[in-house]
């Protein structure tokens, strides 16, 4: 019972973070060089751990 509320929390919490992302993104005040940058270095990052099986 407590993992059905536990999972329950966690999804409320995620639609609300959806809903507040799907805003934000529609008043267009979003860096998107800097949104950019952080996927660059992610992709990056799981490149080079693929690459060099290090990581």
């Amino acid at each position: 019972m407590i993992r059905l509320v536990v999972i329950a929390l966690i999804v409320v919490v995620a639609w609300f973070l959806l809903v507040k992302l799907i805003r934000q993104v529609k008043s267009a005040n979003i860096d998107w060089t800097g949104i950019a940058t952080i996927f660059g270095f992610i992709a990056l990052a799981f490149w080079l751990r693929h690459i060099t099986g290090m990581g």
